[in-house]
């Protein structure tokens, strides 16, 4: 068999390169993960019933504790320094997609891949707390102590109890505040064209805050798969599958004046997901062409 041309071998190298940055992201978050549900293990806020078990256990756990955020620094840290090394090699050049707009950071210089490594992961552990506030806002007021309502309060924390409408609005002024902190960092670094005006650094923020909603299409689409795939193949009485089904039925709610039940058959889903990715769709293409009009 003959050999790859260097292109195709280029093609693959970059993509290796990519799979690395996504499983690290991936062990970033786990390290993070680990991180909150220690400090909010209950076992760990027990108080021992002697003097000498609070000095067999307070040291331990939290140097347990700070090893955990260590791991991540280090990931993120030393990750910059690879793609440092090996990504003008492979002229591999990492993009953020922040749906209306890609930004690219040249890997041969070491503040960009720094920057990148932060940013790279911080998009990660972004996402992952919007799919958590879409399960806690579509859950409802369930006080359910299954698995995944208690893993939903150790990580929001606080912000699982705000009013729904609070919630709601949470994506769109964390993704703006976002762009506004970040927009000069880019633009110093000659990685984006500066700012024209303040007001436009804004309108750019809101744009930008407004894509952060997009993220949730893909859960969106997955839970009223799986309610369509429960609703025709029974999998037993598990919390999981109950749970499934009252997500689903809210995030249904603004369909169930369309009746969409033929028989025995609810074609509610399947409607469910081919709004939500048609309106996904356009939404993003808006989101760009406006945000390509404030650039000029």
């Amino acid at each position: 068999m003959g050999k790859a041309s260097p292109s195709a071998q280029g093609t693959q190298a970059i993509n290796t390169v990519s799979l690395i940055d996504f499983i690290l992201n991936l062990a970033g978050l786990l390290f993070w993960l680990n991180w909150r549900s220690f400090g909010a293990d209950p076992l760990n806020k027990t108080t021992p019933a002697t003097l000498g078990g609070t000095l067999r256990r307070a040291d331990p756990q939290r140097l347990k504790g700070l090893l955990l955020l260590a791991g991540l620094v280090v990931v993120v840290l030393l990750r910059a320094l690879l793609y440092w090394q090996i990504g003008p090699a492979v002229n591999w050049t990492p993009k953020l997609r922040l749906v209306a707009i890609a930004i690219s950071f040249r890997s041969d210089f070491l503040d960009r891949m720094l920057l990148f490594s932060v940013l790279s992961f911080g998009m990660v552990l972004a996402v992952f707390y919007l799919y958590l506030l879409l399960l806690s806002l579509a859950s409802g007021d369930s006080v359910d102590p299954n698995p995944l309502q208690r893993f939903l309060r150790v990580q929001l924390g606080s912000v699982g109890r705000w009013p729904a409408p609070l919630k709601l609005l949470l994506p769109l002024a964390l993704g703006a505040s976002f762009w506004l902190i970040l927009n000069p960092v880019l633009a110093r670094l000659n990685i984006i064209p500066e700012s024209i005006s303040a007001t436009q650094r804004v309108e750019q923020a809101l744009l930008i805050g407004l894509g952060t909603y997009l993220a949730w299409k893909y859960l969106i689409g997955a839970i009223l798969f799986l309610c369509l795939l429960s609703s025709y193949v029974y999998l037993g009485n598990h919390w999981f599958w109950n749970f499934v089904g009252l997500t689903g039925r809210n995030l249904l709610a603004p369909l169930r004046w369309i009746p969409m039940r033929l028989g025995k058959v609810d074609f509610a889903p399947i409607a469910g997901m081919v709004v939500v990715f048609i309106m996904a769709e356009f939404a993003e293409r808006g989101l760009v062409e406006l945000f390509e009009r404030l650039a000029l």
